[in-house]
């Protein structure tokens, strides 16, 4: 093992780490972003998932009233 290249060393592995933590924050960075990202598309979803539940309770509340009537009836001849 030589002492010139471990003199070298920290200033090139000072240069490496640098290197490394700028890719590292990059790539923190675009991953981030891309979580954020979905959550947001994941949001939207939900509130058009919720909006239908609703849309189809409401649907189901108009029809329910004229369906219970009819399944009351075999219920009262049987």
């Amino acid at each position: 093992m030589d002492s010139e290249p471990s003199s070298q060393n920290p200033t090139d592995m000072t240069a490496f780490v640098q290197n490394l933590l700028g890719q590292m924050q990059t790539r923190f960075e675009s991953m981030s972003q891309n979580i954020v990202s979905k959550i947001d598309e994941m949001g939207t979803k939900i509130d058009e998932l919720e909006q239908s539940i609703n849309d189809l309770k409401a649907e189901m509340g108009t029809e329910m009233p004229t369906k219970k009537p009819e399944e009351a009836k075999p219920a009262d001849s049987a």
